[in-house]
């Protein structure tokens, strides 16, 4: 009778009893993230991953993840080598442990862009280069948000409380990563947070990925609410046609550029160039289809399952949880009016103008922003085609989104 008590005891149902329904509240947030990645197929490929992720941490008795091992944004190497904790229990790191420390070192983001570099034609942006202002004005919701959540947290949730939800990290830091929601970029966002604030990991991530995949629903009511008809129905002229030396040329120069100017965001930009160039250049091509396919799958297969096993029910259920949320809609909100207003702003002083529509792929969603810029100009013209012209800021956000991190990460790595 004591060993079946003892294996009672050992259920995650008799640890519900004990006062732990919090995690029921986290599996059933899951359950709906798993809805929404396989019946609406909302950025299914990395969302599913992720709310499985949150699904199996948040399983009570599990322990498929050890918050432990990474208390405090710090990597515990001594934990992983068998030492006891400060309570002097000994943890056995699982396969999720091992996985994460991919993303604390910052491996799956840099392997991610590869891939994404393998998949981008950078010769829009080469044949009309002034869609890069537009592609930079769209990081416009970066910032913003990082000055909104530095003055309005205090305000919203109190400045004690908030220390206390802050567990340690620095305001600061958390607006930052933050604020690099408004690139609608998952492994930029990613990559920000697991070194500036790797405490809010899961939040974050799960905002970034949600917000990308609703880019659909959320650009359009601002493009057309920034814009005029007539402004809408601007047919541009056709792109030249870009030279093979030319795409060979541009990521080595990009690289070498952004190194010099913002060392910080070189592995991202770097990995983004190197990625193309295995593309352009033509003598890669098995390297190019292996970053594009297996290696993608397999990094992000690693990547949306040990970033979702970060929300726990301790980090995710608390107001501070809500507003980051919440704040991460501004961003993105404000980054796609930040890409409207500079092509209006451009147009004038320019004789060729700028179909305003286009400024708001200058946020990093390839090509899925790309495509609702064209979507809205056919809708008010259906012979006008954009997408092309769009994609020139759209992949220009991606070196943006990468650039911005950067700086961030310059000024509040330390």
């Amino acid at each position: 009778m004591s060993t079946v008590m003892n294996f009672i005891q050992q259920t995650g149902f008799y640890m519900l009893a004990d006062g732990n329904w919090n995690t029921v509240i986290m599996v059933t947030i899951a359950c709906v993230l798993l809805y929404l990645a396989i019946v609406k197929q909302f950025e299914p490929l990395l969302l599913l991953p992720i709310a499985f992720g949150m699904l199996l941490t948040n399983l009570i008795g599990a322990e498929v993840y050890h918050e432990e091992l990474f208390a405090g944004g710090h990597v515990h190497w001594d934990l992983f080598g068998g030492a006891a904790n400060e309570y002097g229990k000994v943890i056995t790191p699982g396969l999720i442990d091992i996985l994460y420390l991919g993303v604390k070192l910052g491996i799956y983001p840099c392997l991610i862009f590869v891939g994404v570099g393998a998949m981008t034609d950078f010769g829009p942006l080469i044949a009309n280069p002034k869609s890069l202002l537009l592609g930079a004005a769209a990081q416009l919701g970066i910032f913003v948000t990082f000055l909104g959540v530095r003055e309005l947290f205090p305000l919203i949730l109190g400045s004690e409380a908030l220390q206390t939800l802050l567990d340690g990290t620095v305001l600061e830091k958390l607006a930052a990563s933050v604020g690099i929601i408004g690139g609608a970029d998952g492994p930029t966002a990613i990559f920000v947070t697991s070194k500036l604030a790797p405490n809010f990991l899961g939040p974050i991530a799960i905002a970034a990925y949600s917000y990308m995949a609703l880019v659909p629903v959320i650009q359009p009511p601002i493009m057309k609410a920034l814009t005029t008809k007539k402004e809408r129905q601007i047919r541009m002229t056709a792109l030249r046609q870009v030279s093979k030396t030319e795409k060979i040329v541009f990521p080595i120069i990009v690289t070498i550029f952004v190194a010099w100017l913002v060392p910080s965001a070189a592995p991202l930009v770097g990995c983004l160039m190197f990625g193309n160039l295995l593309t352009e250049s033509g003598v890669c091509d098995r390297l190019a289809k292996t970053v594009q396919n297996e290696l993608m799958n397999i990094v992000t297969v690693f990547l949306g399952l040990s970033v979702g096993a970060t929300a726990t029910a301790a980090t995710f259920l608390s107001p501070l949880t809500i507003c980051i949320i919440a704040m991460g809609i501004v961003a993105f909100g404000m980054g796609t009016a930040g890409g409207v207003l500079l092509a209006k702003f451009m147009n004038l002083f320019l004789k060729n103008k700028i179909n305003p529509l286009i400024g708001s792929a200058g946020v990093s969603a390839v090509p899925m922003a790309a495509r609702v810029s064209q979507k809205v100009g056919q809708s008010e013209d259906p012979k006008n085609f954009l997408l092309m012209h769009a994609m020139g800021p759209n992949v220009a956000g991606v070196i943006g989104s990468a650039i911005a991190a950067g700086v961030l990460l310059a000024l509040f790595g330390a």
